[in-house]
């Protein structure tokens, strides 16, 4: 019985470390590989190449940040007429679609889809596809700013025609006292842009943040309306068919974190329910004998981080206090310890942070564990059928 414990035990510690370590350290030597092999991917940067793009904004309720928003994207480094600007204020209500109205005489390039039905982003995003005739659509988020060079960044990628999407970076904008769960998050993005600079260079990115992304526009295909993560479902459909999604660190979209830890719960527990919903419905990209590296990137970066490592953590927990009760050892006993210390400088930052006091030394605990927290009540909530694809906003630091 102690022996099957035992390796209980090991193999949900191999399974989370491989998830949060072990695949960036895989990915890491397999790129090294393919340059020693002279198989990198070629990279394209013709300043010349602008094709025609459209930007889609999908803007509901939006007037405390929508004029930092226009002068942000009217003031992007590309040529005026090769820019579309389309936004979507459908079921606005706060004076958004009045305000967007109220600038049509000032920029020619700028579309306006409204309407007084609230049908989500998702489906702002299908109703947008159907009016663009460019061949390139960028999709980036009213609540956040892009910098000059985004446009350009993005597009030089397109320049291959095994290229079908582009994934830009978020960035969290944190100030010296910024609550934990920002700076928490700023953490978790960094390490998240290192691991999209593998998955690149391996093949291809599994994933785009919503905050930001493109696509070829010929490529989008209609998503299911009550998708929860639009960008994700849309970048490994395009990567599925056999093209590449590229990620480009130096195309960013920058925004304030969560005001309060409860919007980032509400938030982070909506992701992992439309990551489930994601698994389910890509349950395809599992043959590894037919998407060969996609489906080893996939699981291994994003399936296993929503579905596995998060139960393997209390599991863990669990058969540790087993094998501490069946007193096989101080070295089980120090595991103990060590993991009670962490779950206990993770409560600790939670209360903090609830105060709005910021301790460095909790980032880490906090964090982690307020993510995998979340991706169980994430589960629990697609398992009850509590989805739609409809966000439920939530409030952004000032």
């Amino acid at each position: 019985m102690t022996l099957i414990l035992k390796i209980l035990f090991w193999l949900c510690i191999a399974l989370v470390s491989y998830t949060y370590i072990g695949y960036g350290l895989v990915a890491w030597i397999l790129v090294k590989v393919r340059k020693v092999l002279g198989k990198q991917f070629k990279k394209y940067n013709d300043p010349s190449f602008m094709p025609k793009v459209t930007l889609v904004i999908p803007a509901y309720n939006e007037m405390s940040c929508i004029n930092t928003k226009v002068k942000n994207t009217f003031g992007l480094d590309y040529p005026a007429d090769k820019i579309e600007v389309l936004f979507v204020t459908e079921g606005s209500n706060d004076g958004t679609t009045e305000y967007i109205q109220s600038l049509a005489k000032v920029y020619s390039n700028l579309q306006l889809i409204d309407g007084d039905i609230r049908r989500g982003k998702i489906e702002a995003m299908n109703i947008a596809i159907k009016t663009i005739t460019t061949p390139i659509v960028i999709f980036t988020d009213a609540n956040t700013n892009l910098n000059h060079q985004v446009v350009r960044n993005i597009v030089r990628h397109f320049q291959d025609p095994k290229v079908g999407a582009v994934a830009g970076e978020k960035r969290i904008e944190t100030e010296g006292s910024e609550a934990a769960a920002g700076a928490g998050e700023g953490l978790y993005w960094k390490y998240e842009s290192f691991l999209k600079k593998l998955d690149t260079e391996l093949f291809s990115v599994v994933g785009a943040a919503g905050e930001l992304f493109a696509v070829r526009t010929d490529l989008f295909g209609e998503v299911e309306k009550d998708t929860l993560l639009d960008d994700f479902m849309v970048s490994l459909r395009i990567a599925a068919e056999g093209y590449r999604v590229i990620y480009e660190p130096d195309a960013y979209a920058s925004e304030r974190p969560s005001f309060s830890i409860q919007d980032e719960m509400k938030r982070k527990v909506r992701i992992a329910a439309g990551g489930f919903q994601s698994i389910v419905r890509l349950d395809f990209l599992l043959n590894i004998f037919r998407y060969g590296l996609l489906s080893f990137q996939y699981v291994s970066h994003r399936a296993m981080r929503w579905a596995v490592a998060p139960f393997c953590l209390p599991l863990i927990f669990l058969l540790n206090i087993a094998l501490f009760l069946t007193n096989t050892g101080s070295f089980y006993r120090l595991i103990m310890l060590v993991q009670i210390a962490f779950y206990l400088m993770a409560i600790i930052g939670y209360y903090l942070e609830n105060q709005k006091i910021r301790v460095k030394l909790l980032f880490v605990p906090f964090y982690f564990s307020f993510m995998n927290y979340c991706a169980i009540k994430g589960y629990f909530r697609y398992r009850n059928g509590l989805t739609s694809g409809i966000w439920e906003k939530v409030k952004r630091a000032e």
